[in-house]
C-alpha cells in the first residue's frame, strides 16, 4: 500500500515474512539518461542503508534494514510504530515539549559528531514510539561530512521546520534543540554551528532582498 509519494522515492507499507515493513522504491527519472539514472538510483540505494547503519552505531535510533535490492533500487526496512513528532509536539505540556526538543538536539549532535548529515531534518522525519523513543527516518538526502557549513545547513532546516510547523513554540524548541546539541558536541562547537546558522540566514535575506 502506497503511504507516501516523494520526489526521489515512494514508500509502501507491506507484509514481509509475517511482519509489517516499509519498502522504499526509488523511481526511474525519465529526464535522465537511462544508464546514468540506473547508476544514480543504485548508488543511493546502497548509500542510504549504510548511513542508517552508521547512525545506529552512533547511538541514534533508526529503522532496521532487512533487505537491499540494488538492481530494483528497493530497500525493505522496519516499520516503526508511533507518531511523527510533527503530529504530537504542539500538544505536549511545555516541560515535555522542551525535554523532547533537547533530546532531539542530542541525537542530532550524535549524528554530527560522527560525521553524518541527515539532509532533511524535520519533525516529519522523526517518529516518537509508544515507549518514548525518538527514531530518525528518511536518510535519502544524507551525506558524510564534518564541515561546519553542512552542519549549519542541517540545523537551519530543523529551525525552519519549527518555524513553519510549530511556529508558536519555534524559538523555545530550537533553543532546547541547541542545548541538547551542545551537551553532545560541546559548547564551543555548538556556538560555531549556531553562528553558521545565522550566517546562512543572513545570506538568505540578502538573496531575497536583491
Amino acid at each position: 500500500m502506497l503511504i507516501k509519494k516523494g520526489a526521489e522515492a515512494n514508500l509502501y507499507l507491506e507484509e514481509w515474512h509475517n511482519r509489517k515493513v516499509i519498502m522504499k522504491r526509488r523511481l526511474p527519472k525519465r529526464y535522465r539518461i537511462q544508464e546514468l539514472d540506473k547508476e544514480i538510483r543504485s548508488q543511493r540505494t546502497v548509500h542510504e542503508p549504510h548511513i542508517i547503519h552508521k547512525a545506529k552505531e552512533a547511538g541514534v535510533p533508526t529503522p532496521t534494514i532487512f533487505m537491499v535490492d540494488v538492481a530494483e533500487a528497493n530497500i525493505i526496512m522496519e516499520f516503526v510504530e508511533g507518531k511523527q513528532v510533527k503530529q504530537v509536539l504542539n500538544d505536549l505540556p511545555p516541560e515535555e515539549r522542551l525535554r523532547l526538543s533537547r533530546h532531539i538536539g542530542g541525537l542530532i549532535g550524535c549524528l554530527h559528531k560522527h560525521g553524518i548529515i541527515h539532509g532533511d531534518l524535520t519533525t516529519s522525519n522523526m517518529i516518537l514510539t509508544p515507549y518514548g523513543k525518538v527514531v530518525f527516518v528518511d536518510f535519502g538526502l544524507s551525506e558524510r561530512s564534518t564541515e561546519l557549513e553542512t552542519k549549519g545547513v542541517d540545523l537551519h532546516l530543523m529551525k525552519r521546520a519549527f518555524q513553519s510547523t510549530h511556529y508558536k513554540y519555534a524559538r523555545e524548541c530550537f533553543e532546547a534543540v541547541m542545548e541538547g546539541y551542545a551537551e553532545v558536541v560541546g559548547e564551543e562547537e555548538a556556538k560555531n554551528v549556531l553562528e553558521k546558522i545565522r550566517e546562512i540566514e543572513r545570506r538568505g535575506r540578502y538573496v531575497s532582498e536583491r
